[in-house]
C-alpha cells in the first residue's frame, strides 16, 4: 500500500498540536514531520515518542543551519516544507499543511493515492471552511464557474461580493506531491519544480480539508489584527472580484468596515459569513453546501497521546 505523509510548521498550544497530529495518525499517516516554531518542549516531548513523528523545534540553532530564519512565518512554512520534502524519503505522497486543517477522506487516503496515475505527480484536496461556534459544521467548497459568484451572493447578500468562493481563507486547498522528484520547493499552497509551478493538479474530490479557521467569534477577534497585516486578509491579496467591478480586498473590506461601523460591523461581518446558526445552515443547505463531520479530535488525542490531555 502506498505511504503518505504531511509535514507542518505549527505555533499553537500543545493539546492544538497533538489532536492535530493524531487525527492524521488515525487516518493512516505513515509520517508525520512536525516542525514547532517556537520552544514548545512539552508538545516536543509528546509528540516525539511516537514512532510516526519526527519533530523538529526550530531554534537558532536549527536557523542557523538553514541559512537563517524568515521573518514571515509563510516563508517559514516554505522553508520547512521544502527540508521535509528534500530528506530521505520515508513516504510516497507528502502535503503540506497547518494544524488548523483536517483531511476528511471518504475512502483511506493511501487507497485514493494509489489509484492515480503512476507518471502524475501532485493531487489536490479543497477545503471546507467550519463554521465558527461550531464542532461538526462547514461550508462546503464551491468550484469555480457561472454560477459561483450568483450562489456567494445569494448566501452571503451583504458581504459576498468580498469573500472569494464564500469563504474567508483559501480555496486553493493543499497538494499532495509524490516524493522523489528532483529540484522541488514546496510552497503553501503549490509546489514548484526548477522554479516553474507544478501544473495540472488533479483533483481529489473524496478527500476534503476541514480548514478550522474561525472556531468562534473570540477566537476570530483575537487573531483578526495579526491576519489583517500578516496572515490571511493582509493587503496584497487579491480581492475576490476585479475593482472594476466594484471589488475590494478583505484588507480593503475590513478597513473600510472599521472606520464605517466599528465592532459592530465586524460582528455583522462575523455572523453572516462565518457563525453557524440554523439560518447559515439553512442558506448553505439550500445550494448543497452544508457538511456535518465529526472529527472527534478529543477522543483521537486521547488515543495517540494517553498522556497529552488535561
Amino acid at each position: 500500500m502506498v505511504k503518505w505523509g504531511l509535514s507542518a510548521t505549527i505555533l499553537a498550544p500543545t493539546q492544538d498540536i497533538l489532536r492535530f497530529a493524531a487525527h492524521h495518525i488515525e487516518l493512516g499517516a505513515h509520517r508525520l514531520y512536525i516542525y514547532l516554531d517556537d520552544d514548545n518542549q512539552d508538545a516536543f516531548n509528546h509528540l516525539k515518542k511516537h514512532p510516526k513523528v519526527r519533530v523538529q523545534t526550530c531554534d537558532a540553532t536549527y536557523w542557523k543551519q538553514q541559512g537563517g530564519r524568515p521573518v514571515k512565518h509563510q516563508v517559514r512554512q516554505t522553508k520547512n516544507a521544502t527540508h521535509a520534502y528534500n530528506r530521505r524519503p520515508e513516504v510516497d505522497w507528502l502535503i503540506h499543511m497547518d494544524a488548523d486543517e483536517f483531511l476528511v477522506p471518504d475512502q483511506s487516503v493511501s487507497e485514493r493515492l494509489v489509484a492515480l496515475d503512476t507518471k502524475q505527480q501532485h493531487a489536490r484536496v479543497r477545503p471546507m471552511e467550519v463554521l465558527g461556534g461550531s464542532d461538526n459544521a462547514f461550508k462546503a467548497y464551491l468550484p469555480p464557474g457561472s454560477n459561483r459568484a450568483k450562489i456567494v451572493r445569494a448566501t452571503y447578500p451583504t458581504f459576498g461580493a468580498y469573500v472569494k468562493g464564500g469563504f474567508l481563507s483559501h480555496v486553493a486547498g493543499k497538494l499532495f506531491v509524490r516524493t522523489g522528484l528532483p529540484d522541488i520547493q514546496v510552497r503553501i499552497h503549490n509546489a514548484f519544480q526548477s522554479g516553474q509551478m507544478l501544473a495540472n493538479a488533479v483533483e481529489l474530490p473524496e478527500i476534503e480539508l476541514a480548514h478550522c479557521h474561525a472556531k468562534s467569534w473570540e477566537a476570530w477577534r483575537a487573531t483578526y489584527a495579526y491576519r489583517l497585516e500578516k496572515g490571511s486578509y493582509r493587503a496584497d491579496l487579491k480581492p475576490a472580484m476585479t475593482p472594476e467591478k466594484g471589488g475590494m480586498t478583505l484588507h480593503e473590506m475590513f478597513k473600510h468596515l472599521e472606520a464605517t461601523e466599528g465592532e459592530d460591523g465586524l460582528r455583522a461581518f462575523y455572523d453572516e459569513v462565518i457563525g453557524d446558526s440554523p439560518d447559515m445552515r439553512a442558506r448553505l443547505q439550500a445550494h448543497g453546501l452544508l457538511r456535518e463531520v465529526d472529527l472527534n479530535l478529543d477522543a483521537l488525542m486521547a488515543k495517540h497521546f494517553p498522556n497529552g490531555a488535561v
